[in-house]
């Protein structure tokens, strides 16, 4: 989904400046610089928001984040290889405030300076993602605002390639993310890295309950 947003950026930038290698590229890297920002500040608030549950669980409480987590990395998983239509649901979450962030991203098209590309990729970083969502249920389970915010910086770096990618080839890498052997390839290996996650926690949470 990031990588047609990417594309649908570049083609609000004026066509004088795409065909400007040096000005399209200082606007998709704006772009992810804003979404970047976005990320780190709700890796923050995620982790604040839970920055009381080592206290209250102090044996289970990362454990069970972090297989919240795996989990719904599993369904992204899914829902990327064609498989779990559902997933809209858990995005759903955020489409409230996306309701209310949305108008703003008009207001700064055409984007004609890196500035207002900033901000509309400030703006970007709160659409409703479920892969977003997943890091972001990490993040919580830090328990600290610090390591929260890491956590989605690094997780906001690593999307860069593709992302970027996306933007300066402005469609090339979309339509190439649309094939389904790639989505499928994708998808499954989401699938497995959640489900590795899953029972690595669960092997030490049933380790904890045994040594209770």
């Amino acid at each position: 989904m990031c990588g047609g947003i990417a594309s649908a950026l570049t083609f609000g930038v004026p066509e004088s400046d795409r065909a400007s290698p040096s000005r399209l590229l200082s606007r998709v890297v704006a772009y992810n610089i804003g979404r970047i920002m976005s990320y780190t500040l709700a890796g923050a608030l995620a982790a604040t928001m839970f920055s009381a549950l080592p206290a209250v669980m102090p044996q289970a409480g990362h454990q069970l984040l972090a297989v919240v987590a795996g989990t719904v990395l599993v369904l992204v998983g899914l829902h990327l290889a064609g498989w779990f239509p559902g997933l809209r649901r858990i995005e759903g979450l955020g489409a409230g405030l996306w309701r209310r962030l949305q108008p703003y991203t008009r207001t700064l098209l055409p984007v004609r300076s890196a500035p207002r590309a900033l901000v509309l990729g400030t703006l970007w970083g709160w659409l409703p993602c479920g892969l977003v969502y997943s890091t972001l249920v990490w993040a919580a389970a830090s328990a600290d605002p610090l390591r929260g915010a890491l956590y989605m910086l690094l997780f906001g770096l690593g999307t860069v390639p593709a992302i970027a990618s996306a933007g300066m080839l402005a469609g090339g890498a979309a339509g190439l993310t649309r094939r389904a052997a790639v989505r499928r390839g994708a998808g499954l290996l989401l699938v497995a890295v959640g489900s590795i996650s899953i029972g690595a926690n669960l092997q030490h949470l049933v380790v904890q309950y045994c040594l209770a």
